[in-house]
């Protein structure tokens, strides 16, 4: 009795028993509202479903797809479809693989700190194997790079 004087808990009401089907009903309404009116996809207002981006004539016209694909990151490491290789042995995978593919094309995914000695390592080995190269360098994030400013 010390430690609670005023006893409150017991002139407490005791909780309502007979609302658990409103939350029910509840829950049940939200569900049916969400799957019916839905969408997968956000259209923006006005655009009707059938909606198709605008086509440039002669877009496509030097587009060439790649048969192979490697990733190149700026320690030397060339992750494959097959796994992790380096550069040493990438010679090697590329000219097995040039041996299955007719006109082999290879596309070099590398980021923009990957050093140059590292990427022409890469476009010697793909030459000696046979391969026409393709090449996809992006940029970092803002600020990512070193000398960079975060800044405007």
């Amino acid at each position: 009795m010390i430690t609670r004087p005023l006893d409150l808990a017991s002139r407490l009401r005791p909780p309502p028993r007979g609302l658990d089907w409103l939350f029910v009903a509840n829950v049940g309404l939200l569900v049916l509202f969400f799957s019916l009116f839905g969408s997968r996809f956000v259209l923006a207002p006005g655009l009707g479903v059938d909606f198709r981006l605008p086509q440039v004539a002669g877009s496509s016209g030097s587009a060439r797809p790649t048969s192979h694909v490697i990733s190149v990151i700026n320690s030397g490491q060339v992750f494959t479809p097959d796994g992790l290789t380096g550069i040493d042995d990438l010679g090697r995978w590329l000219k097995t693989q040039a041996a299955r593919t007719p006109a082999p094309r290879l596309l070099v995914r590398a980021g923009a700190e990957v050093p140059v000695f590292v990427l022409a390592d890469v476009a010697a080995a793909a030459t000696a194997a046979g391969f026409e190269l393709v090449w996809a360098v992006g940029d970092p994030a803002p600020g990512a790079g070193r000398g960079r400013s975060s800044s405007p």
